[in-house]
């Protein structure tokens, strides 16, 4: 991306996001309005939600998206992809999944890939436009971890590598130090863009508060912002 962008044009960038596990139908509703209104990029809602934004998206250009095997990752790879296919079934267009950390960090590379594999050929098979998505959890690794668990993402097929799932914090504690992790933010982009490479897309997500981190990150090379704070970033009202 190049040149500054002005607040209300980082809406398509944004994946304007709802995960917190308290928050209830109508919030999911007034999520999707606020997407549809603004339009941002994609919704990225719980599962359990899917149908009813699916059925609220159709006919604009926002995309319904969910998590699966969220936030932990450590899914059997049998029910990542059960999980997947109900909802692909209910309407999702974007899946944002976890990758198993626990392998991972075993230095089970080759399960994890085998997982990842699996999952993008079933998510696919289901529908065969999709927009698949790894999530990395980099506040939890070392960046040659990172440049590594990116590597198994591309391998496997995915269409972008994510950063965070913003449920755990990032390192530095953006509360102790908020430049620090804003900083932190911003090379952990720029390293999986060197990374990944053209083809793959780098989404950022986790303290994604305001309209400079976004551009930031934006300048860095993501081409997505995972965020609640969506509304707040453009311009238009609550955080």
């Amino acid at each position: 991306m190049t040149g500054p962008v002005a607040d209300a044009g980082l809406a398509p960038y944004i994946d304007h996001t709802l995960l917190r596990p308290d928050a209830p139908a109508s919030a999911m509703e007034q999520l999707a309005a606020e997407a549809a209104e603004h339009g941002f990029a994609s919704v990225c809602l719980p599962p359990v939600h899917v149908t009813a934004a699916a059925r609220a998206l159709a006919g604009t250009a926002v995309r319904t998206g969910t998590v699966i095997a969220f936030p932990f990752g450590y899914a059997h790879p049998e029910i990542r992809i059960a999980e997947s296919r109900q909802a692909i079934q209910d309407g999702a267009q974007e899946l944002d999944t976890v990758m198993n950390l626990s392998w991972f960090a075993g230095g089970e590379d080759q399960r994890v890939l085998d997982d990842l594999v699996a999952w993008v050929h079933a998510a696919r098979t289901e529908r065969a436009v999709l927009t698949l998505k790894v999530i990395l959890e980099t506040a939890l690794l070392t960046p040659d971890q990172k440049v590594r668990a990116a590597r198994l993402a591309v391998a496997a097929g995915a269409d972008f590598v994510k950063t965070s799932t913003g449920f755990y914090p990032s390192n530095p504690p953006a509360a102790a130090d908020p430049a620090a992790a804003r900083a932190q933010a911003v090379e952990d982009v720029a390293l999986l863009v060197r990374t990944v490479g053209p083809t793959v897309g780098v989404k950022a997500s986790g303290g994604i508060r305001d309209a400079s981190t976004a551009r930031a990150l934006l300048a860095a090379g993501a081409r997505r912002l995972g965020t609640s704070s969506g509304l707040a970033i453009i311009g238009a009202g609550r955080t």
